[in-house]
């Protein structure tokens, strides 16, 4: 392996976690670059997704147990920019890049340079921008991870999307449709347009419509709500059917409901993936994936975008932009 430095400063900005709790713990601070090892890249980051997982783990939920032994906690995993430095035989530097680095363990993506292995990572399409591939990482590899690899959904499939105007809500639609599935998709009535502009064969209204009165007969639901969307989207699956919720595990209640009607029910965590990464830059390049992003924030603007995602009311994804 050949090592090859683009890098002229040996300090970096980088947005530190002091302890979990509230937005004000994030800190901006001057560090070192990180080094790489072989098979690994140094990444000058252009763009950083925000996910809920960020604003949870902030706050000591979401995957926070997992990186609590970490000193000067950096968050975040979801980044595009150009390869500064690499020790890698299948990056060189300059090559533009994104991905999701190292999900669940420390991704360290609030920086200006990230270390990532070269597994993780694939070539950012030419025809999108940095932000636009910084928002096409964990949510969408979410939602492939889920509805290929997991649920291994086929064509004519009824697929239930719950919260599909959201991050991971939008990227599934799409890819869903791709897969051949006939989607149905819940959403407020203001996202109703966004939702069939997506692909999406049917809407219901959580406001104003149950599930039981407006579908039925599915075949897979994407769970990303948690308990109680699990509970009533149990009453619309049929037989035989599956449930996979990418927020919460399963209770007693649940497998017992579950169990009545032989359906499947489990909790899913997206893992890194290069190979998952190219699938999705084939998609993006070619315009059968397309990313949806409401928010643009400067990097010194990280808090606003974990006050904006927390909300629970994002509809695409936030970005911050370095």
């Amino acid at each position: 392996m050949v090592y090859v430095c683009a890098v002229k400063h040996m300090i970096m900005k980088a947005i530190i976690l002091s302890e979990p709790g509230s937005i004000n713990n994030l800190t901006i601070r001057e560090i070192p670059l990180p080094e790489i090892n072989p098979g690994e890249v140094l990444i000058k980051v252009k763009a950083i997704g925000i996910n809920p997982v960020d604003a949870k783990t902030r706050s000591g939920g979401g995957v926070y147990k997992m990186l609590s032994k970490e000193t000067s906690l950096i968050l975040g995993w979801d980044i595009s920019g150009e390869i500064a430095a690499s020790r890698s035989d299948v990056f060189k530097v300059g090559d533009q890049v994104f991905g999701m680095v190292n999900f669940p363990g420390a991704g360290k993506a609030y920086a200006e340079y990230v270390a990532a292995p070269d597994t993780h990572l694939a070539l950012k399409p030419e025809n999108i921008s940095y932000e636009e591939a910084a928002a096409a990482t964990l949510a969408p590899l979410t939602a492939l991870q889920v509805l290929r690899n997991e649920a291994a959904i086929k064509p004519g499939d009824r697929v239930l999307i719950h919260a599909a105007s959201g991050g991971v809500g939008h990227y599934a639609i799409q890819i869903a449709k791709h897969l051949g599935a006939y989607v149905i998709g819940t959403s407020s009535a203001a996202n109703r347009d966004f939702i069939f502009s997506l692909g999406a064969d049917e809407h219901i209204d959580y406001n104003s419509q149950t599930l039981q009165e407006a579908s039925d007969n599915v075949d897979f639901v994407l769970d990303s709500l948690g308990v109680d969307a699990i509970i009533r989207s149990l009453e619309v699956i049929k037989k035989g059917g599956k449930l996979i919720s990418i927020v919460t595990q399963m209770t007693e209640d649940i497998h017992k409901k579950a169990d009545q009607k032989n359906i499947s029910t489990a909790f899913y965590l997206v893992q890194s993936n290069g190979n998952d990464m190219n699938t999705l830059a084939g998609w993006l390049k070619t315009g059968v994936l397309k990313s949806h992003v409401s928010n643009v924030l400067p990097f010194e603007h990280m808090a606003k975008a974990h006050k904006q995602i927390e909300s629970g009311r994002t509809v695409d994804k936030i970005v911050v932009t370095i």
